[in-house]
């Protein structure tokens, strides 16, 4: 049975809060001349823009710098955010998202996907979406241009072709590579895979393990921008090898999406039914409400989960990250278990920095 979380077992193994940051600062793109770039306010504002995602990847920082020119020249969290979703969406080589996303157990990809503007209080989303690479554009349309708030299926396949979009086949041969192996290994009590007697010999390639290492995996991108608006975006293909038609959080607003304009926003990565029993984004928001700062309210939130565990006897550690930012440029990220702290993206007017977390249960050495 794992110890209550503690503050102090939350910085174990980390660098603490901030440190092993880097940054590129006056000879990054994102700075001018003198180390720092204008920002465009509108009148009445002092707000800082902020955007961060949870990739920490190199398609990660390209979109934080690809989006920092809108939020510089007084665009909205709204567009920024899903600009920069609509990049990592259409990375092949990220198979948690979009297109090259790892697909169900019968080998196809469906996209799960949510929206919330914080200075309309609106909310959109897409549910076991099929054949459409970008899940966050079509659910700012149901946002936009319905009174719902979600559409799942065929419904949202043929509301998104309404609109324009083309379908196309997401499984790339990478994916599709991993789904088979899967397939045949993923059971030693059935059929699928080498005859009996062929099996473990010669190279085996990528292990079950390793395969099953990646099964969820999810994009969050949350933004302030120069006007003090909010705005998120939690985007994923869903638990791979999963039941067909099973939805995970990050199309519920509340678990694995949630923002206040008046606080900041949060989103979820990791398994995604824990994330929806426990309302975790909302939960994250609500605490920075009472005055908790975004790494502090990530940390609330995990350890919460955990003592629902704890309460009913059972050992048990899922696998969620939280990040969050407010609206007073604060931002913090933390994850219920690992060997390595989790990180972000950042990108404000100090510049583009990747922030390492903190891990509520550190594995052993």
């Amino acid at each position: 049975m794992p110890s209550p979380l503690t503050r102090r077992g939350f910085f174990q193994q980390s660098f603490g809060l901030g440190l092993g940051a880097f940054l590129w600062q006056t000879h990054h793109p994102l700075w001018g001349p003198n180390g720092r770039h204008h920002v465009v306010r509108r009148p009445g504002t002092d707000t800082t823009p902020l955007i961060i995602t949870s990739h920490s990847n190199e398609t990660g920082r390209k979109a934080m710098e690809t989006v920092w020119e809108i939020l510089m020249n007084g665009g909205s969290a709204l567009d920024a955010v899903e600009k920069a979703t609509n990049i990592i969406e259409d990375d092949p080589e990220d198979t948690s998202v979009g297109y090259g996303g790892l697909p169900n157990e019968r080998g196809v990809v469906q996209l799960d996907a949510s929206i919330m503007d914080g200075k309309t209080y609106s909310a959109g989303s897409v549910a076991a979406l099929e054949n459409i690479r970008h899940p966050s554009s079509v659910a700012r349309l149901v946002m936009e241009r319905t009174d719902h708030v979600m559409l799942v299926g065929l419904g949202a396949l043929e509301f998104a072709k309404s609109w324009g979009f083309e379908e196309e086949n997401l499984l790339t041969d990478k994916a599709r590579e991993r789904w088979l192996r899967w397939r045949e290994e993923h059971s030693d009590r059935d059929d699928w895979g080498p005859p009996d007697h062929l099996r473990r010999r010669g190279e085996q390639g990528t292990s079950l393990s390793a395969l099953w290492a990646e099964t969820y995996g999810t994009v969050n991108v949350l933004a302030v921008d120069a006007n003090g608006d909010s705005a998120g975006i939690t985007s994923t293909s869903g638990l791979s090898y999963k039941i067909p038609g099973r939805i995970g959080d990050s199309p519920i607003i509340g678990a694995g999406l949630y923002v206040d304009n008046e606080v900041g926003a949060a989103g979820a990565t990791g398994r995604g039914e824990d994330v929806i029993k426990s309302c975790a984004s909302y939960y994250i928001v609500m605490r920075m409400r009472d005055g908790r700062s975004p790494q502090a309210a990530c940390e609330d939130a995990l350890q919460m989960i955990a003592e629902r565990y704890q309460a009913v006897g059972l050992d048990f550690l899922p696998g969620e990250k939280f990040v969050a930012i407010n609206r007073d440029g604060e931002y913090g990220c933390a994850t219920m278990r690992g060997t390595r702290p989790p990180r972000i993206t950042v990108v404000n007017q100090s510049g583009l920095s990747i922030y390492e977390g903190t891990i509520a249960f550190p594995a052993d050495e």
